[in-house]
C-alpha cells in the first residue's frame, strides 16, 4: 500500500499544486480503499472499484490518483452537489462506504497551527495530522450500479432521431414515440447559435 506521502507527491505531480483539497482528497481516498480492504486499486484490484465523488475541486484529482478510477474507465462517476465527498463501492461485494469531509475541520485547522497565517497552509498541515474521525464523517452505504455503469460496458448504441448523433450506454430520452439524446430532449446545458 502506499504511503500517505507517496500518494500526496503524485497528486501534487498531477493536480499542478499541494492545496487543502488535495490533502482531503488522498486522505478521504485512502480510507475508503482501507474500509473496503482494498489494497491494490490501479493493479489487481482495479476492476473492482467504483468511485462516486461529489465535487469538482481539487479533492476530486486527488481521489482519482489514489484509486486509479477515471472518468475514461467508467469507474469514476461525478455528481455535482458541491459537496468535498466520495462515495467508494466495491464490485467483487457490493460493499460501499460514503466519506465527506467535516466542515468543523477547518476550526480545528486554526486552533492546531494558530503559527501559520494562512488558512490553506494550517489546513494543509492540519489535514495531514488531524485523526480519521476528526476531518471525516464515514457511513456505510448502499450504490446500485447500474450494468450501463460499469466498467467496460459494452452496450447498444442508438442515433438520435433529431441531431443525428450517437448516443451510448443507454443515455436516450423516449419521448412521443422518438428517441432522443438528451440535448434535444431539452436537457441541454449550452445554447445553440
Amino acid at each position: 500500500m502506499r504511503t500517505l506521502d507517496d500518494n500526496l507527491h503524485e497528486a501534487e505531480t498531477a493536480h499542478g499544486h499541494i492545496c487543502a483539497g488535495q490533502v482531503l482528497g488522498v486522505r478521504m481516498a485512502m480510507l475508503g480503499l482501507e474500509k473496503l480492504g482494498i489494497a491494490d486499486p490501479r493493479g489487481n484490484d482495479r476492476k473492482r472499484l467504483v468511485t462516486f465523488v461529489e465535487i469538482d475541486r481539487c479533492a476530486t484529482d486527488a481521489v482519482a490518483i489514489v484509486t486509479g478510477c477515471r472518468l475514461g474507465k467508467r469507474a469514476l462517476k461525478f455528481r455535482d452537489w458541491g459537496k468535498v465527498a466520495a462515495t467508494f463501492v466495491d464490485l467483487a461485494t457490493g460493499k460501499a462506504v460514503r466519506i465527506s469531509a467535516k466542515e468543523s475541520s477547518k476550526e480545528l485547522a486554526r486552533k492546531m497551527h494558530p503559527e501559520l497565517d494562512d488558512k490553506n497552509q494550517q489546513q494543509i498541515f492540519a489535514y495531514r495530522e488531524m485523526s480519521d474521525s476528526d476531518l471525516f464523517n464515514i457511513q456505510w452505504v448502499k450504490v446500485e450500479v447500474g450494468l450501463e455503469d460499469m466498467p467496460g460496458y459494452k452496450g447498444g448504441r442508438i442515433v438520435c432521431q433529431e441531431c443525428g448523433e450517437g448516443v451510448n450506454f443507454r443515455r436516450e430520452v423516449h419521448r412521443s414515440g422518438r428517441t432522443l439524446c438528451r440535448a434535444c430532449a431539452g436537457e441541454r446545458y449550452y445554447e445553440l447559435l
